[in-house]
């Protein structure tokens, strides 16, 4: 594991990268508005994927590196993303860009900018808590890339049975909440929980062209 500080126009971001010893795809990773890169399941894609040929570049938005607590505005966020895009591309590997929440968000809205190969949003945001009328819909939906979205059946931004047809695919972790948390007593174990996403994510990368 190696850590690196990119500038950015938003500020510095940083990057940490667990890498693969013969790496064939790169996945950019970034965290939601309310936590860091120390997310379970980007922590346990950063565990598992290294050793299938996918190495994992967790990115930090500038406002968490600078020790802030509140995410500023989506357009702010873009700029921190694009910002660390040309170390993530450095390695002329294919990048699927990643994140959760509202990472995968960013990731949508800038996959076909920044000439991402693919799309991994995790627990995708669709609508805030008891406002679905306030559908984020369009941003998935325009992603213009192969799309994977992992979803907690229990996501209050939005169950699986909630999302719109298109041209992406959804795995559901049953029971999930918006953490991929599962209720103790769930007949789901945690482990298995985090488990559903790391070998979604592996089948989905395998099959990229």
């Amino acid at each position: 594991m190696t850590t690196e500080n990119i500038g950015t126009d938003a500020g510095d971001a940083r990057i940490t990268w667990h890498r693969a010893k013969k790496a064939r795809l790169v996945l950019a990773a970034s965290h939601g508005a309310g936590g860091g890169i120390g997310a379970r399941d980007l922590v346990a894609l950063a565990e598992v994927l290294p050793a299938h040929g996918v190495t994992v570049a967790l990115v930090e938005q500038p406002w968490r590196v600078a020790g802030k607590k509140v995410a500023p505005a989506p357009k702010t966020l873009d700029i921190g993303y694009r910002g660390v895009w040309p170390a993530l591309a450095a390695s002329g590997l294919p990048v699927i860009s990643g994140g959760r929440s509202a990472g995968a968000r960013v990731a949508c809205r800038t996959a076909v900018e920044l000439g991402a190969h693919a799309v991994l949003a995790l627990s995708f945001p669709l609508h805030p808590p008891g406002r679905p009328e306030k559908s984020r819909a369009e941003e998935l939906l325009g992603a213009g890339v192969p799309t994977l979205v992992v979803q907690g059946g229990n996501d209050p931004f939005g169950s699986p049975e909630e999302f719109p047809a298109g041209d992406y695919e959804l795995v559901e972790v049953p029971y999930g909440d918006h953490g991929f948390a599962v209720a103790k007593r769930a007949p789901l174990g945690q482990d298995e929980a985090v488990a559903i996403v790391t070998d979604a994510a592996l089948k989905w990368a395998g099959s990229l062209g």
